[in-house]
C-alpha cells in the first residue's frame, strides 16, 4: 500500500495554557516514533493551507466569522484567548487550523487521484467536537466533516463513511451529518464521558448514525466486539466510496482523560478491518485524521501501529 503523511511545523505553534492535555508534545512524540526504520517508505509531505472558504463546506459563515474574531491579535505566545471551557487560541492557531483543514482536503485529493492509497494527517488542533455552529472540546472546525464534503463536491463521492474511535464521542460530526443519508457516521466511545452524547438510540434521521458506547474500564475485547457487531456490518451495508477515520488514541489504557483499556494492537486490528472494507468498496481509499490521545507514550505506540498497518495493508 502507498501511504502518505501530512505534517507541518505550524501545528506545534498552536499554544495552549500550561497543563492543557492537547499540547505540542503530542506531535513531537509521534515524530520520534516515526524515526523508526519501519517508516522509511512513508511519503511525508507538508500539509497545505486551505482557504478560509473551505470551512463553509461544513459550517455556516457565522461560525467561521466567530472563530476568526476569537483569534488573538498577533503577538507573543503568551497571548491566549479562551473561546469556551477548554478551547484556546494563540496567535498562530488560525494558521495551524487552516493547515489542518488543508491537509485533510489534500488527503482526499490524493486518494481519489491515486497519488496514495491512504493518508494520515498528523495535525492539531483536532476537529471532531466542532459542531455546525460551536467550537468546543479543543476543536474549532470539523476536519473530518470538511473532508467528507470535499470528497462529495470535488470528486463526486456518493457515500462517505466516517469512523470515529476516539474515546470521546464525536458529537460535532454527528451534529453535522444527522440529517444526511449520504454520510455514515460510526463511533465507538466511552460512556458516560464528555461530551455526553453518543447513546445507541441516537441514529439520525436516516439511520446513518451508528453509536457503540463502551463502559468505563472495559478493554480490547469489548471494543472489538462493538466493531464486529455494529460498526463493520453498517459499513458493509453502506458500501462507502471513501472511509475517513477520526483517529483518536485516547482509548489507550495509559491515557489520563478516560478509562478504557485499549492497546496499540487493538488500533492495529481496527485499522486492518477498515482497510478490508475499503478494499471491497472504496478502491482502498482511506483518510485518517488525528484527533485525541493525551498520553505521549500511548499516542506514539498506537498511532505508530495504525500508520504501519496502513502502509502494510
Amino acid at each position: 500500500m502507498s501511504t502518505r503523511l501530512y505534517e507541518h511545523p505550524i501545528f506545534l505553534e498552536h499554544i495552549v495554557p500550561a497543563g492543557h492535555p492537547e499540547r505540542p508534545d503530542r506531535l513531537r512524540s509521534l515524530n520520534i516514533a516515526l524515526e523508526h526504520p519501519n517508516f522509511e517508505r512513508l511519503d511525508r509531505r507538508k500539509a497545505p493551507a486551505a482557504h478560509e472558504d473551505a470551512v463553509l463546506l461544513a459550517h455556516p459563515e457565522e461560525h467561521l466569522e466567530f472563530v476568526l474574531r476569537s483569534m488573538p491579535d498577533k503577538g507573543d505566545d503568551s497571548e491566549i484567548n479562551q473561546l469556551e471551557a477548554d478551547t484556546y487560541a494563540s496567535p498562530k492557531t488560525l494558521q495551524a487550523i487552516m493547515h489542518g483543514v488543508g491537509g485533510a482536503m489534500a488527503a482526499v485529493d490524493d486518494v481519489f487521484s491515486g497519488a496514495a492509497d491512504n493518508v494520515f494527517v498528523a495535525a492539531r488542533p483536532p476537529g471532531h467536537h466542532a459542531e455546525k455552529t460551536k467550537a468546543m472540546g479543543f476543536c474549532f472546525f470539523n476536519n473530518a466533516a470538511i473532508a467528507a464534503r470535499h470528497a462529495q463536491k470535488a470528486h463526486g463521492a456518493e457515500r462517505v463513511a466516517i469512523v470515529d474511535w476516539d474515546v470521546h464521542h464525536g458529537n460535532g460530526t454527528q451534529d453535522i451529518f444527522w440529517d444526511d443519508p449520504s454520510v455514515l457516521f460510526c463511533s465507538t466511545h466511552q460512556m458516560p464521558l464528555y461530551p455526553g452524547t453518543g447513546k445507541k438510540d441516537e441514529s439520525g434521521t436516516h439511520n446513518t448514525i451508528v453509536n457503540a458506547p463502551l463502559s468505563p474500564n472495559t478493554g480490547g475485547d469489548h471494543f472489538r466486539e462493538a466493531f464486529k457487531s455494529r460498526i463493520l456490518p453498517a459499513l458493509a451495508d453502506f458500501s462507502p466510496d471513501l472511509i475517513i477515520i477520526s483517529a483518536g488514541f485516547d482509548a489507550h489504557h495509559r491515557d489520563p482523560l478516560a478509562q478504557l483499556n485499549l492497546t496499540g494492537e487493538d488500533f492495529d486490528w481496527a485499522t486492518g478491518r477498515l482497510l478490508e472494507i475499503a478494499d471491497r468498496s472504496a478502491k482502498n481509499r482511506v483518510v485518517s485524521l488525528l484527533e485525541g490521545g493525551y498520553d505521549l507514550e500511548g499516542l506514539a505506540e498506537s498511532a505508530g501501529m495504525h500508520i504501519l498497518r496502513m502502509m502494510r495493508g
